[in-house]
Formats: C-alpha cells, sequence, structure tokens
C-alpha cells in the first residue's frame, strides 16, 4: 500500500502544578495543554503480513522501544486487525524536551491506522489505549487544546488567544521521572479553576527542580527572561516565551545563542492531524 504522511504536532504546558501524589505512583496534575504547530511526519504504509515495521526512527530510541511502534501494536492486538504496518519517523521535535514529541508520535499511528486498517474504534477507544502508553497521548488523540486533570487524561476543550511562541531547546534531554521522583518537588500546589488559571497564568512545579539539576536550562530561562516571562514546559528541558505577533518572537528568536536550538511556533486550538484526517476522508 502506498506510503502516507501525517503530522504528530507538539505541545506546550502553559502551566503545570502538581497537586498529589496517588497510591499507583502517578501524580494528580492541572495543567493547560496548548497544542504548536512544530510538527513530526509519520509515514506509515499497511503491511499484509501482519508485521509492524520501523524503517526510519531516532536511531538512539530501539525500535521495539518506540512508541509508535508500541502505540501500532496496542491497536493491532485490541481490534485483532490481520493487517501490520512499515512506519517512518521523521522526528522535528526535540526528545526529552517536554513538547510531548513521543506521545504525539503515538497517537498520529493510533489514529492514522485506525483509518488505514479499517478497525472502526472511537476517539474515546484510542484515548484509552494511548493512555496506556503515556499520560500525554490522549490529549493529542482528542486533538485539541485543553485543560487537564488527573494524570493529565481528564480533558476540557479550552479556547485559547491566537498567539505565537519563541520555543528554547538548551541541547539537553531531561527524563520525566527523574522529575516526578524528586524528593524536593512541590506535590501539594492547591486546586485552581480556569478562571484563576487565566488571571494568574499559575506556574509550573517541576521547573524548580529543573532548573537546579540541569544548569544550562536555568540558563536558557533567565536569558529568555530578558525579553518575555519564560517558563519551563512540562518536564522536559524546553523553554518558551509567548508573543502577540510573528514578529516579536521571531526577532527574539534570532539572538538566541548559537549552543541552543529554537523554534518560532503558532499556538493552535486544534489538531492539525484532525484536519488531515478529515481531508483524507474527503
Amino acid at each position: 500500500m502506498t506510503e502516507s504522511f501525517w503530522p504528530a504536532p507538539a505541545k506546550l504546558n502553559l502551566f503545570l502544578h502538581v497537586t498529589g501524589r496517588r497510591a499507583d505512583g502517578f501524580h494528580d496534575l492541572q495543567t493547560v495543554f496548548q497544542l504548536i504547530d512544530l510538527c513530526d511526519r509519520i509515514g506509515i504504509a499497511r503491511r499484509e503480513d501482519g508485521e509492524i515495521v520501523r524503517l526510519d526512527g531516532p536511531t538512539d530510541v530501539p525500535a521495539e522501544s518506540d512508541l509508535t511502534v508500541r502505540a501500532a501494536q496496542a491497536l493491532k492486538a485490541a481490534s485483532g486487525t490481520v493487517f501490520g504496518a512499515d512506519l517512518r519517523v521523521l522526528k522535528k521535535i526535540p526528545m526529552g524536551g517536554g513538547l510531548g514529541g513521543g506521545s504525539s508520535d503515538a497517537a498520529t499511528v493510533l489514529l492514522a491506522l485506525n483509518r488505514i486498517w479499517g478497525t472502526g474504534a472511537s476517539i474515546d477507544d484510542l484515548a484509552r489505549i494511548g493512555l496506556a502508553l503515556g499520560s500525554d497521548v490522549p490529549v493529542f488523540v482528542r486533538g485539541f487544546s485543553a485543560w487537564a486533570e488527573g494524570r493529565g487524561e481528564r480533558l476540557s476543550p479550552i479556547e485559547l488567544p491566537e498567539r505565537w511562541f519563541v520555543v528554547i531547546h538548551p541541547g539537553t534531554s531531561v527524563a520525566t521521572s527523574g522529575i516526578f521522583q524528586a524528593t524536593e518537588l512541590t506535590r501539594n500546589s492547591p486546586v485552581i479553576t480556569i478562571r484563576a488559571f487565566f488571571d494568574s497564568g499559575g506556574r509550573n512545579d517541576c521547573e524548580p527542580v529543573v532548573r537546579s539539576r540541569f544548569p544550562e536550562v536555568a540558563a536558557a530561562l533567565d536569558w529568555l527572561a530578558r525579553f518575555k516571562p519564560a517558563r519551563l514546559t512540562g518536564t522536559g528541558s524546553c523553554i518558551f516565551a509567548a508573543c502577540e505577533r510573528a514578529i516579536d518572537a521571531e526577532r527574539i528568536a534570532a539572538r538566541v545563542p548559537d549552543r541552543w536550538r529554537s523554534f518560532v511556533a503558532r499556538g493552535l486550538n486544534a489538531s492539525p492531524l484532525h484536519a488531515a484526517l478529515a481531508r483524507d476522508a474527503g
């Protein structure tokens, strides 16, 4: 079958409060997921022999550990389909940056293969499969910027103002598990409302931990804060600042020191993957 390519958008956490620790080892969170137009691309072709094969992907991620492969295997197991897939993962979203690239790649595979295989799973079904792969997968499956609670899987659509973001990757990768296991992590932030978020902007409870353990992230935060309020996204190493105009974001990005990567990304309220699926449906 002919290979087709599908977008996998990144996200920013506009704030991230850790409100408690759960008996299952996960944490209760409140956050806002802002989708952005920085995207990986996932190539998919149906196989008739039932095999799941990654033809191309990150060299430092073994195929058996790749969330795209695991997502395809999970959907195959849940649906009982006889088909397989060739997968090609073309990365643009930095890994370990807190931008959700791996989770988004997995969601793209679930949604696109559901179409290509004709398995007929609902969005709720795909979100449940995705949650077993990672806490951030459901937001990409559902395809909208969202207010999130629980592990991040209890999602409510939220309409965010049109903005542009300067995103800086300071050249280091941060493991989520290490941050959530940190003894100094704040785990008792009070629960807030959506209105309180819009009034105050909240904060990222993981930022002090990442700042103290990763000096290059701290340096990038301090540099960007000279121009705009700067914040860490998720538990990763990427930081961002919001601008009302693209040109303002581009001017800041042009000044980012050469030792760091920078992106200018537009905020989205709806996923380009869902738009691509709608076009494909005709």
